[in-house]
């Protein structure tokens, strides 16, 4: 007899609009848990807005999103987020140490301090993520690949089991990234269950094991080695990039990636503005 799937997220019928605009359109995504999932589309495709229904953080008009079989409401204890850099003011006057700890505060409470056992689960993930002697710093004074490990960091003392990173890689030199991409390996061998916002579809094969096309429309969504073809591709960024097999991998050429929609075309006929991610 055949194991069912455990499903960590299951979106069904997801519809987001801007000033009647649909920027999501009948969005379909389940995610098996212990999988490594890339959302990637065009500018304008939706892919942050995607993240952000599934949060919470903006209301649909329509559909249901599930984390282990629960509304997203119910378990929110499960989930950790790692939001754009650019979302950030880093000029805010507070360290390293402390920007991790806050992800401490879903466990705590708000009205609760973090106590020695926090800074230490705060001081382990610095090290995991090799920011360990900059936890006295001031955020204003690191890097951008710096920035986005304390992000990382952050996202691990929540100690969750389903994790939404919204274009983790953005910005980060080829070590950082490297980093990232052994963190988010270790993070599925432990069972957790990890949704990226990503661009680069060169490394869509090489980093992920799941992965969703999306253009306002969930142009296909599945296991890597299926959906992530030349035909899917066309579909989703309207062939506007070169796609050529090798060796059963997959290596993309002649992309403008990010940026190859500066307008797209809504499902009812409509024009959408570029950066509703």
């Amino acid at each position: 007899m055949q194991e069912q799937t455990r499903y960590a997220i299951q979106v069904t019928d997801l519809t987001v609009a801007y000033r009647e605009k649909p920027v999501l359109w009948d969005v379909d995504m389940e995610v098996p848990e212990a999988n490594l999932m890339a959302i990637v589309g065009p500018n304008g495709a939706g892919k942050t807005t995607l993240l952000k229904s599934i949060l919470g953080l903006m209301q649909p008009a329509a559909g249901q999103v599930l984390i282990y079989g629960k509304p997203y409401q119910q378990q929110r204890r499960l989930v950790g987020y790692v939001p754009q850099r650019g979302s950030v003011d880093w000029d805010f006057p507070t360290t390293v140490l402390d920007v991790v700890m806050m992800g401490r505060y879903g466990s705590l409470g708000w009205l609760k301090r973090p106590g020695k056992s926090e800074r230490m689960k705060a001081e382990e993930a610095l090290h995991k993520v090799g920011m360990g002697e900059y936890a006295n710093r001031q955020i204003s004074q690191l890097s951008g690949g710096q920035q986005q490990r304390v992000f990382l960091a952050r996202a691990l003392v929540q100690d969750a089991q389903v994790y939404f990173m919204d274009e983790p890689f953005q910005g980060v030199d080829a070590v950082t990234e490297r980093a990232i991409v052994t963190l988010l390996q270790e993070l599925r061998s432990a069972g957790k269950t990890v949704v990226v916002v990503h661009h680069d579809l060169q490394t869509v094969p090489e980093y992920f094991d799941w992965v969703m096309l999306l253009n306002v429309r969930r142009i296909a969504c599945g296991p890597v080695e299926k959906v992530f073809t030349e035909e899917n591709l066309r579909k989703a960024y309207g062939g506007r990039i070169g796609f050529l097999r090798s060796d059963q991998n997959h290596h993309l050429e002649n992309m403008p990636v990010e940026g190859v929609a500066a307008v797209e075309t809504s499902p009812t006929g409509g024009t959408l503005p570029a950066g509703n991610r």
